[in-house]
């Protein structure tokens, strides 16, 4: 054969294999670049997170082939990472900001609310605290620095010492709003990255006040009225708790494959049994 005609066919071959594999020509993905079908990231909010990886877990025991991997970091974290599409689902204990609705709809991402859950924000301190309720005045005064004390408040002296959550967090935001009328949290407050932190500190310092998702309610902590209502699972489904709000998983568009599937257990009985279990209020 004349080296002519084997570069001739050479060249054949080559054009063949490239019509046939290449990935932009025809649309198609090398299997190991492609995302698998059967994975699931889901990151956000603290507050939804133990339902979200209760979940998770009993989904994965019914469907093994499924891999899904949760972790926390904020509603905030969690948006963020929705808009920029390196997640799947985000958990979120507040509802999207315009701002954030904006800057998704401009890359392109159409993000969609699934309420999971009601929660209340209850206000917690010491044990050994002799105060048992406040007002909101009362509240919003505390946080914003105009009270310093706690016999300023009917209880014994001592100075309070104020526990918050950070501002990448949802529940921060809710409270920020609901509490403080979006005044500026005071500068020496603690600010802590999770609802498990807050509680933590709270049950250790006994001049703290601190606030959480009712899933993180304990015996090392005491829940204090707010306008003389106590956060409870059935205040937070009647909405008379003044700091009462929903939890939600946002998906890029209506959910599809693993993460319909996921978004159906949750919202179906299982997953609203979790809800209940966590201590947060299932959805009617």
């Amino acid at each position: 054969m004349s080296s002519f005609k084997k570069i001739l066919i050479l060249s054949v071959v080559s054009v063949l294999l490239t019509s046939t594999l290449a990935p932009v020509s025809w649309g198609w993905q090398w299997p190991w670049s492609r995302k698998e079908q059967n994975q699931l990231t889901i990151q956000g909010s603290t507050t939804v997170l133990p339902i979200a990886q209760r979940c998770a877990e009993e989904f994965m025991k019914a469907h093994p082939e499924a891999n899904i991997s949760v972790r926390g970091g904020g509603s905030g974290v969690g948006i963020a990472a929705l808009i920029d599409g390196t997640i799947d689902i985000a958990d979120a204990s507040r509802a999207m900001k315009i701002k954030e609705l904006k800057k998704a709809r401009a890359k392109g991402v159409n993000p969609v609310a699934h309420v999971v859950a009601k929660d209340a924000i209850a206000v917690i301190v010491h044990r050994d605290n002799s105060i048992n309720g406040l007002t909101k005045s009362q509240l919003k005064a505390i946080y914003t620095g105009a009270i310093n004390r706690w016999n300023e408040v009917g209880g014994t002296s001592g100075v309070i010492v104020v526990v918050s959550r950070d501002v990448a967090s949802g529940t921060f935001e809710v409270f920020n709003k609901l509490a403080l009328d979006k005044q500026r949290v005071r500068p020496d407050a603690l600010m802590q990255a999770s609802n498990r932190a807050v509680a933590s500190i709270v049950a250790t310092t006994k001049g703290a006040i601190g606030y959480v998702g009712l899933g993180y309610l304990s015996e090392e902590v005491k829940p204090i009225a707010i306008d003389g209502v106590t956060a409870t699972v059935e205040t937070a489904k009647s909405g008379t708790y003044p700091l009462a709000r929903p939890l939600y998983m946002y998906t890029n568009g209506e959910p599809k494959g693993l993460a319909r599937d996921f978004i159906d257990f949750v919202l179906g009985p299982k997953g609203q049994k979790i809800v209940k279990e966590d201590g947060f209020v299932p959805i009617e």
